[in-house]
C-alpha cells in the first residue's frame, strides 16, 4: 500500500511539474527569440557560409545566422561547414592543412546538402566566393544572434571561438556546441556563459527523462534544443539522413514518435529553452514544425521562410 501511495504521489508531482516547471526551476532568460534562422546563411539562395549569404539573409529578415567553424593551419577561425574542401572548392585539401590566405575560392556551383540533386549557382564574383573569418561576421553583425557549430574536437578551436565571443561581447547573443557530447562539454567548460546546444547524447537522455517522469526534477544547463524533423526523412527517400544517425527507418520512426512531442517542446519553452527544427525548406515542413510548438525553423531558403511567416503572421 505504501508503495502505491509513494508511486502515485511521484506521478502526480511529475505531471504537475512537467506542466509548471518554474515551480522548482528558474526560467532561463535568453536575450533573443528567433522564428527565422538561416542555415549556413541560406545555402539555397547564396554561397553558403559567406559574407554575401549572411548579408542577404539579414536583408531578407532572418533573426539568426547559423554557421560552422574550423581552424586554419595559421590559427584563424574560418567559417566553413566542411573540413575537406573538395565539395565546396574542388580542391582535395583540409582547412587545417592550409593558411587562411591560401584557402581557394568556392566553386561557382555548390551542391545543397539538404536538397539532393540541387546546386546553388552564383556569379563569378570572387569576393562573394571567399571564405570569411568568424571575427568578420561578429564585426559586421554585432546585434544579430549567431548559432555556431564547432565542427571538430579541437581544444584550440574551442578556445579561440570563446575568446572571439568574449572580445565582441557576444556571450548572450551566441549559441554553440555540436552533436558530439565531447565537443559540447568542452564548450560549456571553456565558457559556461554562452548559450548551449543539446548534444545528441543529451537529447537521448532528455527522452529517457521525459518517459520516466524524471525530467521535471532535473536541471538542464542547455538553452537550445536543435533537432532534425524525422518525418521529412521518412517521407522523402532521397532526403539525406544526418551522418550521425544510423540509416534505419525504425530508428527514425522511433525518434519521430518519442521526441516530436508538443508537450515536451512546451515544457522546455516553459523553462526558457528554445526549440529549433532543421533543415526545413518547404512550407509544409515549416507548418509541421510550428504545429509541434517549435520556437524557430532553420532553413536553406530564407525568402521562403520569410514569406511563410508573413502569411501566418508569426513575425
Amino acid at each position: 500500500m505504501l508503495f502505491y501511495t509513494i508511486f502515485g504521489s511521484y506521478v502526480l508531482t511529475s505531471i504537475l511539474l512537467f506542466k509548471y516547471p518554474t515551480l522548482i526551476h528558474k526560467k532561463k532568460k535568453i536575450k533573443f527569440m528567433c522564428h527565422h534562422i538561416s542555415h549556413r546563411g541560406g545555402a539555397g539562395e547564396n554561397y553558403e557560409n559567406t559574407m554575401s549569404a549572411f548579408k542577404r539573409a539579414i536583408a531578407v529578415g532572418t533573426e539568426m545566422l547559423e554557421l560552422d567553424c574550423h581552424l586554419t593551419r595559421d590559427g584563424q577561425v574560418v567559417v566553413s561547414h566542411d573540413q575537406n574542401l573538395l565539395r565546396s572548392t574542388g580542391a582535395n585539401k583540409n582547412i587545417a592543412e592550409l593558411d587562411y590566405k591560401d584557402l581557394p575560392l568556392l566553386k561557382s556551383r555548390i551542391p545543397i546538402d539538404f536538397e539532393p540533386g540541387t546546386e546553388y549557382v552564383g556569379s563569378e564574383n570572387e569576393e562573394e566566393r571567399r571564405f570569411v573569418l568568424l571575427k568578420e561576421v561578429f564585426e559586421a553583425f554585432p546585434n544579430i544572434p549567431v548559432n555556431i557549430d564547432i565542427k571538430v574536437n579541437n581544444d584550440e578551436l574551442i578556445y579561440k571561438v570563446s575568446e572571439l565571443i568574449r572580445e565582441y561581447n557576444r556571450e548572450e547573443y551566441t549559441v554553440w556546441g555540436n552533436f558530439s557530447d565531447a565537443i559540447t562539454r568542452k564548450c560549456y567548460k571553456t565558457n559556461p556563459n554562452v548559450n548551449l546546444l543539446f548534444s545528441m547524447k543529451r537529447v537521448i537522455l532528455l527522452v529517457i527523462l521525459m518517459y520516466t517522469g524524471l525530467l521535471p526534477f532535473v536541471p538542464l544547463k542547455e538553452t537550445h534544443l536543435e533537432i532534425f524533423l524525422p518525418s521529412i526523412y521518412l517521407k522523402k527517400k532521397n532526403r539525406p539522413v544526418p551522418t550521425f544517425l544510423p540509416l534505419d527507418k525504425f530508428f527514425l520512426s522511433a525518434i519521430n514518435t518519442l521526441l516530436m512531442r508538443k508537450s515536451l517542446f512546451n515544457h522546455l519553452q516553459a523553462r526558457g529553452i528554445h526549440v529549433y527544427l532543421w533543415v526545413l525548406n518547404n512550407e509544409d515542413e515549416f507548418q509541421r514544425a510550428f504545429d509541434l510548438g517549435a520556437t524557430g525553423v532553420m532553413t536553406d531558403y530564407p525568402t521562403r521562410l520569410k514569406s511563410y511567416l508573413e502569411s501566418q503572421s508569426l513575425e
